[in-house]
């Protein structure tokens, strides 16, 4: 399991309000800045998402790689893989595959795909048997 992802992007207030449009729907709504001169010599500034205690998405200004990063987002139904697309779109992000089923994974994989407005590829993803009881 991840710890915490850093992804650099190339307008961090921009990225702000985009993330935390898209991340709202998949229930990660906590927020945390971290100011890099608390750190060692030369630690960016960060801005942090998380849910349930922990910050584990986290934002820094720098050189972008577009296509070079895809990030799956967990999504507790249908319905939150639906809206999570429908505000990235709003949002600013391309459309890389409508909310669907992804029948070359499994019947039961429901995914959305985009594009940030950085590039990045992002899924929003619900399995059912991950959420089964």
């Amino acid at each position: 399991m991840l710890d915490h992802l850093f992804l650099s992007v190339s307008d961090i207030e921009r990225s702000i309000r985009f993330y935390e449009a898209v991340l709202t729907p998949l229930g990660i709504t906590a927020r945390l800045d971290y100011d890099g001169k608390d750190g060692p010599p030369g630690h960016p500034d960060l801005k942090g998402f998380g849910a349930n205690g922990r910050m584990f998405f986290w934002l820094r200004e720098g050189m972008i790689e577009g296509k070079a990063v895809h990030v799956g987002f967990v999504a507790n139904g249908k319905t939150a893989v639906e809206a999570a697309y429908a505000a990235a779109i709003e949002n600013g992000a391309t459309d890389n595959g409508a909310p669907g089923a992804r029948l070359h994974y499994d019947p039961d994989y429901y995914a959305a795909n985009v594009l940030d407005p950085d590039g990045y590829s992002l899924e929003f993803v619900y399995k059912n048997w991950q959420h089964a009881q």
